[in-house]
């Protein structure tokens, strides 16, 4: 049954898969200046693993999945350019179910931003920490194509799969070529556009990735287009090497385009939500940990997510 169900170790709950998500969050700490650097470096590796946070959350508390996602189809022609930007606009133009049905990711960056603002403000370790973490996981998802379309895993175009393919498989395979030193943080001006921007960039990619596709498929034997691999112990199906490495070849480095994307973004994101609560002293901070209580909780609010994970519907129930 493993060997037969393809792309099982890809399971990534469309989005950019686990590996990458915080390959993003990581390097982004490292764009900070000095003094952020001395608070979020302390905490590189929870700000890593817990950029998964939001993927384990999506199908088991109620409002999450929207936030990874906008079905640009949903609103018509060029509706990326004509959407409001602003969420309470978008509201009252549309209603808060419409939006939810179609997806929120432009709209939830804002929201996060101002979260972390407000953490920042308070001087409040254990927000920044989660906020931040959250934040970047929604800017990483803003820069996938396919989080832009209906057509998100290729479903209705005959190409299911290329969703953990795109974002999963290949940085697996190519992210240690990528070169991904961008500098320092910048700060942002309109985190509204820069939120919107980032999904028109990454929807403008989006022919590319399903053209490209097709056409290597159209290159290759059907039985050379896939190989079955060890994944710690378990034999799966997924994208050969030799296609894996036609198609990156074809996208010219897109995949790494849209990772410097979303890399730089987060570290400017934490960098504008630092300087507009006033520059605070991380400093003092720096020595906080999370205590055994905490950790705990931590720990089990992620086992009920896990739990629910199992009793909820497939997206194609929905």
């Amino acid at each position: 049954m493993l060997i037969s169900t393809p792309f099982l170790a890809y399971n990534s709950s469309n989005t950019w898969g686990f590996w990458a998500h915080q390959r993003i969050n990581r390097l982004a700490v490292f764009s900070l200046p000095p003094e952020m650097l001395v608070f979020f470096k302390k905490h590189l590796d929870y700000l890593t693993e817990n950029a998964v946070n939001p993927d384990k959350r999506r199908y088991a508390v109620v409002g999450e999945a929207p936030r990874h996602y906008i079905d640009a189809e949903a609103y018509g022609d060029s509706a990326l350019y004509k959407l409001p930007l602003y969420w309470n606009e978008a509201v009252k133009k549309f209603g808060e179910d419409t939006l939810a049905l179609n997806g929120t990711v432009p709209w939830a960056i804002q929201q996060y931003k101002s979260q972390l603002t407000e953490a920042f403000r308070q001087r409040n370790p254990r927000r920044i920490l989660r906020v931040s973490a959250d934040l970047g996981h929604y800017i990483a998802d803003a820069n996938v194509p396919l989080h832009t379309t209906r057509n998100y895993n290729g479903q209705l175009t005959g190409q299911e799969g290329i969703h953990a393919f795109w974002e999963t498989r290949l940085p697996e395979l190519y992210a240690e070529e990528y070169d991904m030193f961008l500098g320092s943080a910048e700060y942002e001006q309109k985190t509204a556009l820069r939120a919107w921007q980032a999904v028109r960039q990454a929807n403008a990619a989006l022919d590319s990735v399903l053209r490209f596709e097709k056409n290597a498929s159209l290159q290759m034997k059907p039985e050379l287009k896939y190989a079955l691999e060890d994944r710690n112990g378990v034999v799966i199906k997924t994208y050969s090497r030799e296609f894996a490495k036609k198609y990156h070849q074809m996208l010219d480095r897109q995949v790494e385009r849209q990772m410097r994307a979303s890399v730089k973004m987060v570290s400017d994101f934490w960098f504008t939500c630092w300087v507009d609560a006033g520059q605070p002293d991380l400093g003092s901070l720096a020595s906080f940990e999370w205590d055994k209580a905490e950790k705990e909780q931590e720990e089990k609010e992620k086992q009920n997510w896990f739990q629910r994970l199992f009793k909820v519907r497939s997206e194609n129930d929905n």
